[in-house]
C-alpha cells in the first residue's frame, strides 16, 4: 500500500510532466497526466489551473474557464489562478468578469504586476 507522503511526491511528480509537456506544446499528452492527477486528487487547485490552461491552448474556451473557475474555488487566495481565469475572460469578450478577477487580484496583492498590467485595458 501507497503512502500518503508517496502519492503525494508521485501526483507532484506527474503534475511537473504535466508542465513540461504543456510547455513543449504536446497538450495532448499534458491533458492525459492532470487528468490522472484529478482522478486522484480532484481538489488540486494546480492541477485544475493547468488544465484549465491546456484546454484553452487546445481552443476548449467554456472547459477551460470552469477549470479554472474551480481553482479559484479550491483556492481563493491563488492568484495566478485569478489572474488566468481573467485573461480567459478576456479572450471570450467577458469584460466585467475579467475586470472584476483582476479587481480582486489587485485588491489581495496590490503589488501584482500581472494583474497591474491587464486591469488598464478595463478601465
Amino acid at each position: 500500500m501507497m503512502t500518503v507522503e508517496a502519492a503525494n511526491s508521485t501526483v507532484d511528480e506527474r503534475l511537473q510532466k504535466a508542465i513540461a509537456f504543456k510547455i513543449e506544446g504536446q497538450y495532448e499528452a499534458a491533458e492525459r497526466e492532470l487528468r490522472a492527477i484529478l482522478d486522484l486528487e480532484p481538489e488540486n487547485p494546480q492541477a485544475r489551473r493547468e488544465m484549465g490552461l491546456v484546454l484553452n491552448f487546445t481552443g476548449e474556451f467554456d472547459e477551460s474557464i470552469n477549470e479554472l473557475r474551480r481553482a479559484v474555488e479550491l483556492a481563493p487566495q491563488y492568484l495566478e489562478a485569478r489572474n488566468d481565469l481573467g485573461l480567459a475572460y478576456a479572450q471570450l469578450g467577458m469584460y466585467d468578469e475579467a475586470r472584476a478577477e483582476f479587481e480582486t487580484v489587485l485588491e489581495l496583492d496590490p503589488t501584482n504586476a500581472a494583474a497591474q498590467r491587464q486591469i488598464v485595458y478595463f478601465r
